[in-house]
């Protein structure tokens, strides 16, 4: 079947325009490392949560406000960082905010009280957000060269590392304070940052001409118009990924009776779901291509997400999660580097931005949906919106045909 909705390009010319397919063997296997250390890190400093909390003394309240410094400091970041990219490039800003990254995880084990950390989580969100971001348009870059979607395998590293990171963190939780872990953690990054580093720093990232921002023309209304669509999706799905994460083993334990070690397996089914739907995802892109990838990701986790939110059993719910895993695998990729092709570092900043603004919108918006009626209906929000992104996708298919 010919591949549909294929990102284009034009043989690499300009700066980059020597890169050969060894060297993009190399970008990819770096760019590859560096989204797995951003999954990693991540994950080892949200297993470490608790024990922060009880070290500075914060009530609930106090700590849900002092999370915020880093979502304040992604959303912040990520805005800036496509300038950032678009004057230095994406491949140094990549390595400075990983560098930064692995230097800011340390800081909250040094903080002693609230507002001490959500402070310096505003250093590492910004972090955060700008490695995303720098990533991600390097990685648009390198698929235009490679000229095969393999997108979603960078993201399906991303979630090897969240997984990986989640596993060591468990593991060295009783062992270990949360001061040694994080220093560690610094530490492993650092090195990963300064052997993955310089592969970046060597190879300018392959230069092509296909897209507006390539040619160094402004966007017009059209094309803004394309990347705030691509946006919009990546924030329907990743509003079902927030909530995942956060009320679905409450709905387990709650509504379905579930011991706690079951209701703890349901996300775990999730991310797993996830990982292995990015892993294929290339194989499945290459033979669906684009667009339609976008519908069938969107209609089977929209199955999924109402058997999960609806069905009578621990076991069916459990199942129901799985299934949305496999659907939202590949969504958020997609749309981003759609985005990106469009529009170079800004456009993956703008749909990054929008999808991490649903990550943010769905834990409360479920929670205030629960209040006023039940948590198994608000859950229900999380397929309508898996269907909207579908919907969007397949009623735009036309203007998006070219992209």
């Amino acid at each position: 079947m010919p591949l549909l909705n294929k990102v284009r390009t034009a043989l690499p010319a300009g700066p980059g325009a020597h890169t050969t397919a060894p060297s993009l063997l190399r970008l990819r296997t770096a760019l590859t490392v560096f989204f797995a250390l951003d999954g990693f890190l991540f994950a080892g400093w949200v297993v470490r949560i608790p024990a922060i909390k009880q070290q500075t003394g914060a009530s609930a309240g106090d700590l849900g406000l002092a999370l915020l410094g880093v979502s304040a400091g992604a959303v912040v970041t990520m805005v800036l960082t496509g300038r950032l990219c678009r004057r230095f490039g994406s491949h140094p800003v990549t390595v400075a905010c990983g560098a930064l990254m692995a230097l800011a995880i340390a800081l909250p084990a040094q903080t002693h009280s609230a507002l001490a950390l959500g402070a310096v989580l505003l250093v590492f969100g910004a972090a955060y957000g700008g490695i995303n971001v720098a990533m991600n348009s390097a990685a648009v870059d390198l698929v235009a060269a490679l000229r095969r979607p393999v997108m979603p395998s960078f993201h399906a590293a991303f979630s090897l590392g969240g997984m990986l990171g989640a596993g060591v963190g468990a593991l060295v939780a009783g062992g270990l304070s949360p001061t040694a872990h994080l220093l560690a953690l610094t530490g492993f990054g650092l090195l990963v940052t300064a052997l993955a580093g310089p592969v970046l720093l060597r190879h300018p990232a392959p230069a092509h001409t296909a897209t507006p921002h390539a040619q160094g023309r402004r966007l017009d209304g059209r094309a803004r118009r394309l990347v705030l669509l691509f946006g919009v999706i990546a924030l329907c799905t990743a509003y079902g990924e927030g909530a995942m994460a956060d009320w679905g083993a409450l709905h387990l334990e709650q509504d379905l009776d579930a011991a706690p070690g079951v209701a703890a397996i349901g996300y775990s089914l999730f991310a797993l779901a996830m990982t292995a739907g990015r892993l294929s995802g290339t194989f499945l892109l290459e033979r669906l291509g684009q667009t339609r990838a976008l519908v069938a990701g969107g209609t089977t986790a929209t199955a999924g997400m109402l058997l999960g939110a609806l069905a009578p059993t621990v076991w069916l719910a459990l199942a129901g999660f799985a299934v949305m895993g496999l659907g939202l695998a590949n969504i958020f990729p997609v749309a981003v580097a759609r985005a990106g092709a469009l529009a170079g570092p800004g456009g993956v900043a703008a749909a990054s931005t929008l999808g991490y603004g649903g990550m943010l919108l769905g834990p409360p918006a479920i929670g205030f949906l629960a209040q006023w009626s039940s948590l198994p209906v608000a859950l229900t929000t999380v397929a309508a919106l898996s269907a909207a992104a579908a919907v969007i996708a397949y009623g735009s298919r036309r203007a998006t045909a070219g992209v």
